[in-house]
């Protein structure tokens, strides 16, 4: 007897059992004849979750290789992710954790009947990343302090992650950032047949307070103060395609999901699902979290000098807009896409202002029959006025793209707008900042007088050696550099620079042919280019259909200049493009 199962569009996903009864002269037999999954269908025209383009269901369903996007707006690196969605056992743990997380909305999970829909799967899989109060997949270190556990940093793919989750009995694995979250649940998502990506949202605010606006705090020298807002300067979130039959959508579109917990004045919490046309439009009451959304890519950046820790004034700068770069991995490309266009319109034109208003009604309960004018008035009397109001522009430009080791150099330029001169004293500074916008060390100060005739252009020469930074570098390897002028003469200006220094590169040459299940030879070679041992260098390989689990080699310390060198052996035991991943670590990052 040959049997076909057809499960309908609507049908709970996950694993079923089929079982045969046979009735013969009185007695009842019952025969398990197997098990099967469920799953969403991205090529079904009747799922939620269908998708038209077979390049983008390839991409966003199919692919197992991805790119994580991180540094700063003005350089962004990139690094290599393993999925690993197609793995075996990642299905039976995308299961479980619906399991773990089933109560999560719906106190009970005896029916499973929310399972066949996409935006209840979504919420749990978001709520399980991070925010479950004892089951959650990963932690986020508190303090940037994870002694206790693995540098979030360091992993290089979601199977290992979601394997340790569930082979120490769901315990939380220590610790992730938000890339690895985003990365983890894309993994869950594509397990599961919803079409998902990680996208990378560059200059990202964190306000406790005001909603659509983040202030930074500096002192006289230029260092950046601790204060209870952030600007990440990048963070990563996952976009999921579904029809919202809540929302009475006939067609699929992206729906955002933020499973990193972020302070929102209500606790902590992670975000979504959120349809993304609608924090464009600025219909922020359609949707769950729609405020918090639309806020990341829409807030106002503030800048102020304390003095004496009690006087507190705006300063002359040109900020960069919060949320104006949003990025994802191109489709069937190596190359990232600009997808800002799909979160808002384009700065100062007319459907982005009244987007803008008709959010900012929804924000601000009190100015919910204020005039557009009216909502300027506000908005102008927040911002920061613009460098070249004052008669100077100034800006820091890169004269090298420096790596490890590598001295820093800059041209800070200057142009005096009038036809007088000026005469200024300003602070110079760098400062350690993680990507999450936390100030750390002040290892860098100056002070300099700058005179400029009328019109007069120039350009300054500044230079941080590595023995000044390398001592304070930390894992996100991130520097500000700063140049405020003495508030002494007058009206205080001030230009930032943020620096993402390179790593060194790890080359991987492969030495003979790859073909399934034979054994294949790949030399992996790293080069210390500083000016000192490091210490407690480790190697760690991976590779989809390469190796069955990640691969650890203890290299000790390297000298200076010293270059290490490693055969590794592996065999291929899966058809298709595979992608070997070494990852470096030592004392130093």
């Amino acid at each position: 007897i040959n049997i076909s199962v057809f499960p309908p569009s609507n049908a709970c996903i996950g694993r079923y059992i089929l079982n045969m009864q046979i009735t013969s002269c009185g007695h009842t037999y019952q025969r398990c004849l197997g098990d099967f999954y469920v799953l969403f269908n991205p090529w079904c025209a009747d799922d939620p979750v269908y998708m038209d383009n077979q390049a983008h269901r390839e991409e966003y369903v199919l692919n197992e290789h991805g790119i994580l996007y991180e540094g700063v707006h003005k350089h962004i690196t990139s690094r290599p992710w393993h999925f690993g969605q197609f793995e075996d056992g990642i299905l039976d743990i995308c299961l479980k954790i619906l399991d773990m997380g089933a109560s999560y909305h719906h106190g009970s999970d005896r029916d499973h009947c929310w399972r066949n829909d996409p935006v209840h799967v979504s919420m749990v899989v978001n709520h399980m990343i991070s925010s479950h109060t004892t089951n959650s997949i990963m932690k986020i270190p508190e303090n940037n302090d994870y002694l206790k556990g693995t540098k979030p940093f360091s992993w290089n793919g979601s199977v290992p992650i979601l394997q340790q989750w569930y082979n120490g009995r769901c315990r939380p694995v220590r610790y992730g950032y938000c890339g690895s979250l985003a990365s983890v649940m894309c993994t869950v998502m594509r397990c599961l047949g919803i079409p998902s990506r990680v996208v990378t949202n560059f200059c990202f605010p964190c306000s406790i307070e005001n909603p659509l606006g983040i202030n930074e705090t500096f002192d006289c020298t230029g260092k950046n103060l601790c204060g209870k807002d952030k600007l990440w300067r990048y963070h990563c979130w996952n976009e999921s395609w579904m029809a919202r039959r809540d929302l009475n959508q006939c067609c699929g579109d992206w729906q955002c999901l933020d499973p990193t917990p972020l302070e929102t004045g209500r606790g902590s919490s992670c975000s979504g699902p959120t349809w993304v046309r609608s924090i464009r439009e600025g219909e922020l009451d359609l949707d769950y979290d729609g405020h918090q959304m639309f806020s990341r890519v829409n807030s106002n950046y503030v800048g102020w000098l304390s003095q004496n820790n009690a006087k507190k004034t705006k300063f002359f700068c040109d900020a960069w807009p919060c949320g104006q770069h949003l990025i994802t991995k191109g489709v069937g490309s190596e190359q990232f896409e600009d997808i800002t266009g799909a979160y808002k319109y384009e700065l100062g034109s007319v459907k982005n202002k009244e987007a803008y208003y008709r959010a900012y009604r929804r924000i601000h309960p009190g100015y919910c029959n204020a005039s557009n004018c009216h909502i300027d008035r506000e908005l102008s009397s927040l911002k920061n006025p613009f460098l070249s109001d004052s008669g100077i522009n100034m800006r820091l430009k890169m004269a090298n793209c420096p790596m490890y080791g590598e001295d820093v150099q800059l041209h800070w330029l200057l142009e005096n707008l009038r036809s007088e001169n000026k005469t200024l004293k300003f602070n110079l500074s760098a400062q350690i900042i993680t990507y999450s916008g936390c100030p750390m060390d002040q290892f860098w100060k100056d002070s300099v007088n700058v005179t400029l005739g009328p019109r007069e252009v120039k350009k300054i020469p500044l230079c941080i050696s590595y023995s000044q930074y390398g001592p304070y570098l930390c894992d996100h390897n991130i520097m500000k550099v700063v140049a405020v002028s003495d508030p002494e003469c007058g009206e205080i200006l001030m230009v930032s620079r943020d620096i993402v220094i390179n790593r060194p590169p790890v080359i991987v040459k492969l030495l003979s042919q790859p073909r399934l299940k034979v054994p294949c030879t790949a030399e992996i070679s790293f080069c210390n280019p500083l000016q000192e041992d490091m210490k407690n260098c480790v190697m760690t390989l991976e590779g989809c259909g390469l190796f069955k689990e990640p691969m650890t080699i203890d290299l000790g310390t390297l000298a200076s200049n010293q270059q290490a060198r490693t055969i590794v052996e592996f065999t291929p035991y899966r058809l298709g493009r595979h992608r070997l991943l070494a990852n470096f670590g030592c004392h130093k990052f």
